[in-house]
């Protein structure tokens, strides 16, 4: 295979990354909580096949990881008591069988031992004690107030946790909206923030921008069909040269 192919085969592979990546993200556009991804590209140098003219090293397009953009996404109303956005940093801690999962996410509800759960059944960890919140079912006035303070009938129960992440490019996609945070040897669990802002009766809608998306859906499909074009037209020279030597 000559160079002009490989180059282009490269393009057409990392295209079809994006195109995965674009469409992902507009099928969590109405997924609270999800942060808008990117594919990160860049110019491998490589040697070139064996000629006798032309340039010396070609570039391969390839990825070397994904971006994402954690900026805020608009904050909705939704009324119900359990529902819990926050304004500015942080991430809710979340505890699964694999281990604490971060997320911005959050749709809570109460399961029937009294637990603040996340929508998948997953205990909400508080702020202080880093295990599950127990509330009453049967509480006439639950409020939720700044710094994640959890009132029933106007006496402290618990603390939603808000946690703290630092380093955001260490945490790593876990499905549904959530991450992890992978630690170094030695290194501490993420510290909850000391006076986070959160809301009761809202939740943060994902930031993706479905105009952006659908925009850079049609850019990846045109690029897509313009790097088939000229693998087409390599092809047909090809075996015109083909031709052309045969008939020498």
């Amino acid at each position: 295979m000559d160079n002009a192919m490989m180059i282009g085969l490269s393009r057409q592979m990392t295209l079809r990354r994006a195109m995965e990546v674009v469409a992902n993200n507009i099928a969590n556009a109405n997924t609270a909580g999800f942060k808008v991804e990117h594919l990160l590209h860049e110019a491998q140098p490589a040697e070139t096949a064996e000629h006798t003219d032309g340039p010396s090293d070609i570039q391969f397009a390839t990825t070397w990881g994904m971006g994402r953009d954690f900026s805020q996404g608009d904050i909705e109303l939704t009324g119900r008591p359990y529902d819990v956005a926050i304004e500015g940093d942080g991430f809710f801690g979340i505890e699964t069988a694999g281990g604490i999962q971060y997320t911005r996410d959050g749709r809570f509800r109460l399961d029937d031992l009294g637990q603040l759960v996340a929508a998948d059944g997953s205990p909400v960890l508080d702020a202080d004690t880093r295990g599950p919140i127990l509330l009453d079912p049967a509480a006439q006035d639950l409020r939720i107030v700044d710094g994640g303070q959890i009132l029933e009938n106007g006496n402290p129960v618990g603390r939603i946790g808000v946690f703290e992440i630092e380093d955001r490019a260490r945490l790593t996609k876990a499905g549904t909206g959530r991450f992890e945070y992978p630690l170094q040897p030695g290194e501490a669990e993420p510290l909850p923030l000391f006076d986070p802002v959160v809301r009761q009766g809202y939740v943060e809608a994902s930031n993706v921008s479905s105009i952006t998306e659908l925009t850079d859906m049609m850019a990846v499909m045109r690029s897509y069909q313009s790097v088939s074009k000229f693998l087409k037209e390599a092809e047909d020279l090809q075996k015109r040269s083909i031709e052309r030597l045969g008939k020498a």
